[in-house]
């Protein structure tokens, strides 16, 4: 049975989670609402199509935030491994389905390298190593975010060794790679648009 202080960790990440820095810094600047422009994505990647590079930069850096304060609060509190994969689940899940904006959230990339970057900074690492790497080869950005969160689990595995905070990494890539259908449908049609191209 799970603790009151797990409980209220989970329910305090997924509602840090459910706040969309997308839209938050789109209304404090002046900007559309990212649901009614571009792919209609609140994430940064769609922000920066209609608002240009600072923007998409705060965007950003809010949504990783959302990731890496809980998971860091929840380490330093002493929460066990459980209570720690669930609190990762709870602000990933949040961003992706967010309560205060009618549960339509972001596809999740910079909310799960937040994530893992607080849970252990090495597994963060080889996540934006690989990233680095399959953009390069690719020039795609969404096969990058696809290829490094589908091996994060592996990652999480061999610096942890820990069978919880696996399953919840291996949950969160499986829930990116369903946010990401669109780009996967496009990257098989060649249709995806490449790293540098103008969008």
């Amino acid at each position: 049975m799970l603790s009151i202080d797990i409980i209220v960790a989970v329910i305090i990440s997924y509602l840090f989670g459910s706040i969309s820095s997308a839209i938050v810094v789109c209304r404090v600047m002046g900007l559309p609402d990212p649901r009614t422009q571009g792919s209609r994505n609140p994430g940064a990647t769609n922000v920066l199509r209609f608002g240009g590079k600072k923007a998409a930069a705060i965007a950003l850096f809010g949504d990783a935030l959302k990731g890496f304060i809980p998971v860091l609060a929840a380490k330093l509190y002493g929460i066990d491994s459980l209570g720690l994969a669930l609190v990762m689940l709870a602000a990933f899940i949040g961003h992706l389905f967010p309560i205060f904006f009618r549960f339509e959230g972001g596809k999740g990339v910079a909310t799960l390298i937040g994530c893992l970057l607080a849970l252990s900074w090495p597994v963060g690492v080889c996540w934006m190593a690989t990233w680095a790497l399959i953009a390069a080869m690719f020039r795609y950005s969404s096969l990058a975010s696809l290829t490094a969160s589908l091996l994060a689990p592996l990652y999480v595995w061999y610096f942890t060794s820990d069978k919880w905070l696996m399953i919840a990494t291996v949950v969160m890539a499986l829930l990116l790679v369903y946010r990401h259908r669109g780009n996967i449908k496009k990257l098989l049609a060649g249709q995806e648009s490449k790293i540098g191209k103008k969008i």
